[in-house]
């Protein structure tokens, strides 16, 4: 069987899960949709990583998200977690000024990810699920160093490709909406003596 590992880029999943206008979908299972996307006959998945940011200065969408981070952690998903940095912008048409939060060191962190495992033999096939073009040097790094080694290019469900991504990975795939709605978590998560220790928020009932 062919060792896989999932990357995930949080943020680019989620701004797919918006367009569902259906919040219960941002509830989601990462281990069965990745279940979904390999192919079982011949894969065995020995990795999912999922990679973002705390938004500390929104209190509802923040709480929302940890809750969610735990769920990940409880069904074996391994969760890297960057920051954000405040930004001054200022528009020189209007003379504006005001303060925006730029997410940092997700893509540097899953690069490394995806580098470090390479070289550690945790992976022959990886699955990058992102549109983000900054992942580019990672990838080319990859497969210059492991030529045998398979990059797949995972596009977020009802968003396309990243053209310069698909450039330098073997091969492409995307989500479907449906995959996404088949893969929610269950309200409750359980430990292994049945405790239940996360609730899947109201907003997403």
């Amino acid at each position: 069987m062919t060792p896989v590992c999932f990357y995930i880029d949080g943020f680019n999943l989620y701004h797919a899960l918006v367009k569902f206008r259906d919040d219960k979908v941002k509830w989601l299972d990462l281990a069965a949709l990745a279940k979904r996307l390999i192919l079982p006959a011949t894969e065995t998945i020995t990795g999912i990583y999922y990679f973002s940011a705390f938004a500390d200065w929104l209190p509802g969408p923040m709480s929302r998200h940890e809750r969610y981070v735990s769920a990940l952690g409880a069904t074996g998903v391994d969760c890297y977690m960057g920051h954000f940095k405040v930004k001054d912008r200022h528009c020189k048409a209007c003379g504006s000024s005001w303060q925006a939060h730029e997410e940092k060191e997700t893509d540097v962190s899953i690069g490394i990810h995806l580098l470090n495992d390479a070289y550690k033999g945790q992976y022959e096939k990886a699955y990058l699920v992102t549109r983000d073009s900054d992942l580019m040097p990672a990838v080319r790094m990859v497969r210059d160093e492991f030529p045998k080694k398979e990059i797949v290019a995972v596009a977020p469900p009802l968003m396309g490709h990243s053209n310069d991504l698909i450039q330098v990975c073997q091969l492409k795939k995307k989500i479907t909406p449906k995959q996404i709605r088949a893969c929610l978590l269950p309200q409750h998560i359980r430990d292994a003596s049945g405790q239940v220790i996360v609730t899947r928020p109201v907003e997403y009932d």
